[in-house]
């Protein structure tokens, strides 16, 4: 595991009251994240900023690492405004990694490409409840948890912010053909250790991009 958690507790109720903390923790201002998305040349590529405006060049990230649901690893390689990834065809890709902001404070990044997997591997995860389908579930370490909004942005300009529905789940229609990332963020009731450096200001910001076809 790239990361080292450490929360309050470790029991069951202590992990449903990190989450409990983490639903009541998010708010509605937009901050940037990481999404994948399909490369011109094959595979695809990590981008930074949000899909309205990109970074033009990508952040100096820790322990960053692109892996299939199995763990296996993938080759990456460093671009001027990206990272780009060598991806299998089957299956959906995640990457993950860390960028350490003022003081002791850090954001880590989880992102997944693609629909064709119901089972979350990462800590913070938007999944599919059933293969390529519009409603998603939110998993932290495990365990579904409600979101309380999902940012949706479009590579054609839509933009939405979807709320649960009683069972916690968001349902999403996608009208237009081209890439969809769908994000949210959480902040954290505990310190993460990162390089041998403990942070107690911890963020988790995760999304999962997919394409519609034409």
């Amino acid at each position: 595991m790239p990361f080292s958690f450490c929360a309050r507790t470790r029991t069951r109720t202590g992990v449903r009251a990190i989450a409990l903390f983490l639903l009541s923790a998010w708010g509605t201002a937009h901050a940037d994240y990481l999404w994948l998305e399909p490369a011109a040349g094959g595979g695809l590529q990590a981008r930074s900023g949000s899909l309205e405006k990109p970074d033009a060049a990508f952040p100096a990230l820790k322990q960053a690492r692109a892996f299939q649901q199995d763990g296996k690893e993938l080759e990456t390689s460093a671009q001027a405004a990206g990272v780009a990834i060598t991806a299998p065809a089957p299956g959906d890709v995640r990457y993950s990694a860390a960028l350490s902001g003022e003081g002791k404070s850090i954001t880590l990044y989880h992102a997944r490409f693609g629909r064709a997997e119901t089972k979350a591997v990462s800590d913070l995860e938007l999944v599919p409840t059933e293969l390529e389908g519009q409603v998603f579930k939110l998993v932290w370490k495990g365990q579904p948890v409600a979101a309380s909004q999902v940012q949706v942005e479009t590579a054609a300009g839509w933009r939405r912010v979807l709320k649960p529905g009683a069972d916690g789940t968001v349902r999403m229609e996608t009208p237009f053909p081209g890439l969809y990332v769908l994000e949210v963020t959480a902040r954290v009731n505990g310190s993460v250790v990162v390089d041998g450096v403990k942070y107690e200001d911890v963020r988790h910001t995760a999304t999962l991009s997919f394409e519609v076809p034409r």
